[in-house]
């Protein structure tokens, strides 16, 4: 870890046409402070990597309905409407992708890989314009890696070196996105002296920066 950050310094790190992967599971989970920071920001032209499209005021929700967003990929969008509307009118990108795929793709970025080969979505609108590879007589859909340029981590438990691990379900999309992107930065849900090694999900190696206490 290379230390904390106040609200000023996370907003500088912010840039308009950034991807940004953001951890949480209908808002459990998610960096509510991180995402209230980034709205003030005022960034805009972002692609949000998330598992859904939160709430309209929850949230990557917040986000979108404050037009920052021109793309979304995540696997519902069902939890806002706005997002719905948004992609009627041509206003927004969305890229529904399956849950598990979401969470490979990820994994992949994480651990160098070009992609993952997975037969969800064959033969459905989730197999346009992808490339089917056959091994051994099976054909498989080929997804692609999928990194960020910043992910934002929230529902974690941090030591003072910046080893995290997470409440319950909180430890969804969050451990895997904090290996994908260039820049990691958490808001902690809590912080303390020290985690047992046993325990840590994230180790501080993955972690750039955590957001300070106001």
């Amino acid at each position: 870890m290379k230390g904390y950050i106040n609200k000023k310094q996370f907003i500088e790190f912010l840039k308009d046409g950034m991807t940004i992967t953001v951890g949480g599971f209908l808002t459990n989970g998610t960096p509510e402070k991180l995402i209230d920071l980034t709205v003030e920001s005022g960034v805009k032209n972002l692609t949000i990597i998330c598992n859904d499209g939160g709430y309209e005021d929850k949230g990557v929700g917040k986000l979108i309905v404050n037009n920052q967003v021109s793309k979304l990929i995540a696997t519902h969008i069902g939890t806002n409407p706005y997002v719905g509307k948004l992609m009627q009118e041509n206003h927004i990108e969305v890229e529904l992708v399956p849950q598990g795929t979401l969470a490979e793709r990820i994994r992949a970025f994480g651990a160098g890989l070009g992609g993952v080969l997975t037969p969800t979505g064959l033969d459905t609108v989730v197999e346009e314009g992808k490339q089917i590879i056959e091994v051994k007589g099976v054909k498989y859909l080929l997804e692609e890696a999928l990194g960020a340029d910043v992910a934002l981590i929230g529902g974690a438990i941090s030591d003072k070196y910046g080893n995290l691990r997470y409440s319950q379900t909180m430890r969804n999309f969050n451990p895997v996105m904090a290996t994908a992107a260039n820049l990691v930065i958490v808001e902690a849900l809590e912080k303390v002296e020290s985690i047992d090694p046993e325990n840590v999900i994230t180790p501080y190696p993955f972690v750039d920066y955590i957001l300070e206490d106001e």
